[in-house]
């Protein structure tokens, strides 16, 4: 209930205005969110990249104006020279929602959020880094592969999200376990309805573990988006199982959560990517990471209370 709650919330224009206006609110975005800007978000990237690798995601999502996406277009161009200038992108990559670049625009939103993801790859391919694909509610899930296929065409290095709660994903691993192809396996954020979606935790993680070995039996390079410990020691099972090297696959977590466990690994010998997000449009990214896990709620509760009157936006706060 309070997960549905949540994730209903994060499509709420009303509580987005409370949220964001609420002056202890960006004390406790902070945690999930690397900073407003650019400018803030690269120090971390490169605090990070001395033992891990990052994934940057500039913040936005449902746009429906094309200039809006034009904007995000841009910032991602600017992200991806800067990340070239100083020399970051050899461990950092960037991820994408098709829907900030206007595939939820109402007339041609497929083809002009395929020519702004050409524009993107373009970029990443320039300083010598990659791009992946961020996956949205499953009504978005056709578009997204489509425009996927297109691009590896030109840019086979563009990677996948896939997310296990979906009843469709071991198909689609299949389709995309291939040579070359990139996929992040995550469990999903999305509020799904049951005819689509597994809606029981226990069967999200059995859709988990047999998407996993689908994909690292395959020829591709699976990227296991988890925190769960147990997701991991199935993981690190399957790729020994597989006969994989240490660095045909990777781990991926997000900004702010079990940093501990970021660092384990990767002092393990393991490649551990961590997904930053960053800019002012944070307000749906942060609902659904209260929503995934109680224990968020209880922080933010905490932080509220900690917090008082202080304003902190900084990643050095983190």
């Amino acid at each position: 209930m309070l997960r549905t709650a949540l994730l209903l919330a994060a499509r709420s224009e009303r509580c987005r205005a409370l949220v964001e206006h609420a002056p202890l609110t960006r004390g406790v975005v902070a945690r999930f969110v690397a900073g407003a800007t650019l400018e803030e978000v690269l120090p971390v990237a490169r605090r990070l990249t001395v033992d891990r690798l990052v994934t940057l995601d500039h913040l936005g999502e449902d746009v429906t104006d094309a200039e809006r996406a034009a904007d995000t277009v841009d910032a991602y161009v600017r992200l991806l020279a800067e990340l070239g200038v100083h020399g970051l992108a050899e461990r950092a990559e960037v991820s994408v929602k098709l829907s900030a670049l206007g595939l939820a625009l109402p007339a041609d939103g497929a083809r002009i959020a395929l020519d702004n993801a050409r524009r993107v790859c373009a970029a990443a391919e320039a300083v010598g880094t990659t791009v992946t694909l961020d996956m949205e509610d499953h009504t978005t899930t056709d578009d997204t592969l489509e425009i996927l296929h297109r691009l590896r065409v030109d840019f086979p290095g563009t990677g996948a999200v896939l997310q296990a709660y979906l009843r469709r994903t071991e198909a689609d691993c299949r389709d995309l376990a291939v040579p070359g192809a990139r996929v992040r396996l995550c469990k999903g954020a999305y509020d799904e309805p049951a005819a689509v979606a597994y809606r029981d935790r226990g069967e999200v993680d059995r859709s988990y573990v047999r998407c996993l070995r689908i994909l690292m039996d395959g020829p591709g390079y699976p990227m296991v988006a988890t925190h769960d410990p147990r997701m991991i020691r199935i993981a690190a099972h399957l790729a020994e199982r597989a006969g994989r090297a240490a660095d045909s696959y990777e781990y991926q977590m997000l900004y702010g959560v079990r940093a501990d466990a970021q660092a384990g690994l990767a002092a393990r010998g393991h490649r551990v990517r961590v997904y930053v997000p960053y800019g002012g449009q944070w307000y749906g990214y942060f609902m659904r990471r209260l929503a995934e896990r109680p224990a968020n709620v209880a922080f933010l509760a905490r932080s509220l209370i900690d917090v008082g009157n202080r304003t902190v936006w900084s990643p050095s706060a983190v």
